[in-house]
């Protein structure tokens, strides 16, 4: 490798240190509104160092809130962003094994069916979803914030494309050992997939955390309410003063888990999308 050096390479890194402060500047008056009061904030001009009030105001967050206790809807966000991650995962690559290993009338008919799904994305099937949901008494429930996200046809899509990679020699060698569909499934097609899993989870975590408008429709119990949906009902109507330095604490604190397992699984993400196991 050529390490290249001279003005070029400092301006590279002028430009990136600058980026990242760009990007980084409204996430620290974030973190700096929620370690001060009430006052300093609607007082102009903004401080611009933390305050003495982060214990008060991420303890209030946490214990009481504002509408429901933030800790609450972080719980209900984290069960339903890994609920819809591990489930998408699982149906997507069961469906992906089948379709790629199995030999059945129409299986490329199916396939493209469930590509199709990719135009039907949960906004536009709301309606018919919601009522699913109503007749099986999955309102204000775990099930219901979950099940009704947990297919997921891109995924399907990805896990196919990676199956059909995999040597055909793989599965005649397992076939020639003795071993079934499930245990070629199990011992050899799992570990392969572990970075995909890995990079897919990620992604799918977030998509999850983020989720405003099925949550918003399938819960009306305030134990229910996910974090992002917390966040929004914090802010005033009418004449009512904001309490900006608790919104404040519980942006900070909605942000931490996506942050927490997209650095945790940083290297799998990062092969999972650029590299296979094979």
């Amino acid at each position: 490798m050529v390490e290249k050096r001279g003005a070029g390479h400092w301006l590279t890194h002028a430009g990136l240190i600058l980026g990242v402060l760009f990007i980084f500047f409204p996430i620290w008056l974030a973190f700096v509104a929620s370690t001060v009061s009430q006052p300093e904030i609607v007082h102009p001009p903004m401080p611009l160092l933390p305050g003495d009030q982060f214990l008060e105001n991420y303890a209030k967050a946490l214990v009481s809130g504002i509408n429901a206790p933030v800790a609450r809807m972080l719980a209900n966000s984290a069960v339903m962003a890994i609920g819809i991650a591990l489930g998408k995962i699982v149906i997507s690559i069961l469906s992906a094994f089948a379709i790629v290993y199995f030999r059945f009338p129409g299986r490329k008919l199916f396939f493209w069916l469930i590509f199709v799904t990719l135009m039907l994305p949960v906004e536009v099937r709301i309606v018919p979803t919601y009522e699913v949901a109503a007749r099986f008494d999955m309102l204000n429930s775990y099930q219901g914030l979950i099940l009704p996200l947990i297919a997921s046809a891109t995924a399907t899509f990805l896990f196919r494309q990676f199956f059909m990679t995999v040597p055909d020699e793989l599965a005649e060698a397992a076939r020639v050992d003795g071993a079934g569909p499930m245990r070629f499934f199990v011992d050899i097609l799992l570990p392969m997939s572990r970075t995909n899993m890995a990079a897919l989870f990620v992604i799918l975590f977030i998509y999850g955390w983020n989720q405003y408008l099925w949550p918003l429709l399938i819960t009306t119990d305030p134990e229910m309410n996910t974090i992002v949906m917390g966040i929004k009902q914090m802010f005033p109507s009418g004449d009512d003063i904001a309490d900006w330095p608790v919104i404040m604490a519980t942006s900070i604190l909605a942000m931490i888990p996506p942050v927490i397992v997209v650095i945790s699984m940083q290297k799998l993400f990062i092969r999972g999308l650029v590299d296979s196991e094979k």
